[in-house]
């Protein structure tokens, strides 16, 4: 089974989970930049856990599946047709051969998620099938997906829940994207870092009362910022330490930098703030010129909160493969 990619859309490239514990190595994690949305995609069309999905911003591709395929789109709102057909998103859905998957611009949101059951068959880098755009590492050689572009579909047992003959169709439930996609735009909670002491009054201030907005030059490497530029008591002379995502940095220019999903495994940069894990994927589904605020919390508030999204999370993943295997 294979699909082809007519259009790539923008920066679209395939990733699971990513590859941790490769640091020492100079090799950052990479994966899926929104982890809730990717694995809720992979759920939703009966897939065991960590395989490859695609990851497309802003502007989706347009894909021919030359077989009966099933897929499942999350994450930001996007339009997608087959042919004069709405495809829904946050299901699953089964097409059948030779459709053409159009999927549009994002209504809000910077990041959607498409399935296929059985996954992308691509071989594995350092354990991972995710592709590192800014190491230049995984499939195809490390870059997004181009026009012409083959990928195979994984092997996986037939499916008795869904089959499409001559149109798309759809199972009759679906989730609801309101607990895994921030709507509202809610502050994102950041812990102090180390050089937070090291900024001024204002500054320090500032970190938690202004509104930033995303920058145009954001990208799967950092989120950055632009609004009141921060500033430090005087020039700090440091030493490049481990860096990962969530990281805050403060460059020379002011405008804070948020690492992202390949975030470099070490940086020289003042390290002012920690955004907690649970709101790594929000802040990485504003698009350029969306509005970001923070509020202050601890480690231990951070991590309850991850941890009751987890506990969410797999409570919804076991209902999803029970309905799937009921149905």
């Amino acid at each position: 089974m294979s699909v082809r990619v007519l259009k790539p859309g923008l920066l679209t490239s395939l990733q699971d989970s990513g590859r941790p514990g490769h640091a020492a190595l100079g090799v950052g994690r990479a994966g899926a930049i929104d982890g809730p949305a990717w694995r809720l995609a992979n759920a939703l069309v009966g897939n065991a856990g960590d395989e490859a999905a695609l990851e497309f911003t802003l502007v989706g591709p347009v894909l021919r599946f030359e077989h009966a395929t099933v897929i499942a789109l999350t994450g930001a709102p996007v339009e997608a047709r087959v042919g004069g057909q709405s495809v829904p998103g946050w299901t699953c859905c089964a097409l059948p051969a030779r459709s053409e998957l159009q999927l549009g611009g994002m209504r809000q949101g910077c990041r959607g998620y498409l399935a296929v059951r059985g996954g992308f068959a691509v071989e594995p880098v350092l354990g991972s099938r995710s592709t590192d755009l800014h190491a230049r590492l995984g499939p195809l050689h490390g870059r997004a997906l181009q026009a012409g572009d083959r990928l195979s579909v994984g092997e996986h047992a037939k499916w008795r829940a869904l089959r499409a003959t001559h149109a798309p169709v759809h199972l009759p439930w679906g989730l609801d994207p309101q607990p895994w996609f921030d709507f509202a735009h809610a502050p994102l909670a950041l812990m102090r870092g180390h050089h937070f002491d090291q900024m001024d009054d204002e500054s320090r201030r500032a970190l938690f009362k202004a509104w930033f907005t995303v920058s145009k030059d954001s990208n799967r490497t950092a989120s950055r910022l632009e609004g009141q530029r921060l500033q430090l008591q005087q020039p700090l002379e440091l030493i490049s330490e481990a860096a990962l995502p969530g990281t805050m940095q403060l460059p020379p220019s002011g405008q804070p930098i948020v690492l992202q999903a390949e975030a470099p495994v070490t940086g020289g940069y003042p390290r002012i703030g920690q955004l907690a894990a649970v709101d790594l994927a929000r802040l990485a589904q504003r698009k350029p010129s969306d509005a970001v605020c923070f509020q202050p919390t601890t480690l231990e508030q951070a991590s309850e909160r991850l941890l009751r999204r987890q506990q969410r999370l797999q409570r919804l993943l076991r209902d999803i493969a029970q309905r799937l295997e009921d149905a």
